[in-house]
């Protein structure tokens, strides 16, 4: 097993959350890919959108809806900096996670977070769990504790 995976597996265990990890037979690194394989609407996949803080130097996560896109002044506004592009050395530095499997839970680091409220509109989302390859399903209620992320507007 891949240390990301261990890391997420570890996470949900912390969080009490029971949340099967599946590997898929496909690739999941776009929502859509994603939302194929689990058999869901692309809302219903937990997007994590990186974003660099300009002003701390740090990664902002934001989840969204599979089919949203993050407004990146609104969410510069939420975040209280202006946000610009993370690079993937950063993004791997303080999250532990590569491009196309960023899990929103796990991180090497804390990572502020903010999640977007159509994800709270399903009984069930799904998310990366580490890999292009494995994605978890969880409630809204507990990705949001698991996560610490905060509800905001941010999208376009």
């Amino acid at each position: 097993m891949s240390k990301s995976l261990a890391r997420v597996k570890a996470a949900l265990a912390a969080a009490g959350v029971t949340a099967e990890v599946l590997e898929m037979g496909a690739e999941t690194r776009t929502a859509e890919q994603a939302a194929a394989a689990a058999g869901c609407a692309v809302d219903q996949i937990a997007k994590s959108i990186i974003f660099r803080g300009e002003a701390s130097g740090h990664v902002v996560l934001f989840l969204t809806a599979g089919g949203n896109r993050v407004c990146a002044d609104k969410a510069s506004a939420i975040a209280g900096q202006t946000l610009g592009k993370a690079d993937a050395a950063l993004i791997r530095a303080e999250t532990g996670f590569a491009i196309g499997g960023v899990a929103p839970i796990g991180h090497l680091t804390r990572v502020r977070a903010f999640i977007d409220p159509r994800l709270t509109e399903f009984a069930v989302v799904w998310a990366a769990a580490g890999t292009p390859r494995h994605i978890f399903a969880i409630a809204p209620s507990d990705l949001i504790r698991a996560s610490g992320a905060s509800l905001a507007n941010f999208t376009v």
